[in-house]
């Protein structure tokens, strides 16, 4: 999952991003209000957390330009603990979730996981398909003769965004760009070889090649 962290606190995003990272997003950060501005307007994400109190720009300006462009990307405000009407405006402007600050590291990746899951129309936070069943708060999964594979973190990814896409072609440009950050950009290669090995643990046929154009889940 790609995640765009919006927030100018630098102590805050050096001690999130390597929990949000370990629970399976490739997070780009933006400091400031113009920043962010322009990632949002150019560049796809599956979720955005976003602090209304940004220099430069306020975070409920980029929250209004994004929904009057009709992008619909879920969005979790930060905002400070006691402010009611900043939370109040957040969602009027358009904010799927909020959550104030102080915050538990723990509630923010389950907020967020929500909003992923709700975008992709999914109930659960077990993910199935073709009898293998994903865990995502342990990243293992159990094949369709119940044996239980602990994931890495990259077959993680690669499966859970896979597994939130059935029936839909995903090229290689789009995995790299949903398992690695910007700056860990991998050649598609190494894509095709965690895809294998996710083929080992769950069938040849679990996961399609359609050449020229990506992989699929089998139907």
């Amino acid at each position: 999952m790609r995640l765009l962290l919006v927030e100018d606190d630098l102590v805050q995003v050096n001690s999130l991003k390597p929990v949000l990272s370990k629970a399976g997003y490739a997070v780009e950060v933006a400091m400031d209000g113009l920043d962010g501005a322009f990632r949002i307007r150019e560049e796809e994400f599956d979720a955005i957390v976003l602090d209304l109190g940004l220099p430069k720009r306020s975070g409920l300006d980029l929250l209004q330009d994004m929904r009057e462009a009709k992008n619909d990307t879920p969005v979790l405000v930060l905002t400070a603990r006691d402010t009611w009407q900043e939370r109040v405006d957040g969602l009027k402007a358009g904010a799927d979730d909020y959550l104030g600050k102080p915050y538990h590291v723990e509630e923010l990746i389950a907020r967020l996981e929500a909003l992923i899951r709700r975008k992709y129309g999914q109930s659960s936070p077990e993910l199935q398909h073709a009898g293998v069943r994903l865990n995502q708060d342990s990243q293992s999964a159990l094949d369709s003769s119940e044996n239980q594979h602990d994931l890495t973190g990259v077959e993680f990814k690669l499966l859970r965004y896979l597994m939130l896409n059935p029936g839909k072609v995903i090229s290689k440009t789009q995995l790299s760009e949903h398992v690695y950050e910007e700056e860990q950009l991998r050649d598609s290669n190494v894509i095709e070889v965690y895809i294998n090995r996710l083929r080992q643990r769950f069938g040849k046929e679990f996961i399609k090649t359609l050449r020229g154009q990506g992989y699929r889940l089998k139907d």
